[in-house]
């Protein structure tokens, strides 16, 4: 695996990770049904990090498009956690912008 994806992967696992995070704190908060958009963003995201992870290890020749699918799917799960106050939704959207610019980047590379 080359530095670039190396870097890439590192960035998705941190998303993962806040995405897992933002979702069983959700589950948490007393009024559930109003984070049930957001419940689902961050399982889709997390989701969908976990598999650009296994197809790096792979060196799928479906890396490029996972990679795609992803910033997709970290633009959505932050635009949706941006619209909470809780922390965790915070650092979730932070987490899920960083990732989004660092897939666009390993795309136009």
């Amino acid at each position: 695996m080359n530095k670039a994806v190396e870097g890439l992967v590192s960035q998705v696992l941190a998303c993962q990770k806040a995405c897992q995070i933002c979702f069983d704190a959700c589950l948490k908060e007393d009024h559930v049904a109003m984070m049930a958009e957001c419940i689902r963003t961050d399982r889709e995201c997390a989701d969908i990090c976990g598999l650009v992870v296994d197809f790096a290890y792979r060196e799928s020749n479906l890396f490029p498009a996972l990679v795609a699918v992803c910033a997709r799917a970290c633009e959505v799960c932050a635009t949706e956690c941006e619209q909470h106050d809780h922390d965790h939704c915070q650092q979730c959207a932070k987490a899920c912008r960083e990732c989004e610019a660092a897939c666009k980047a390993f795309l136009a590379a």
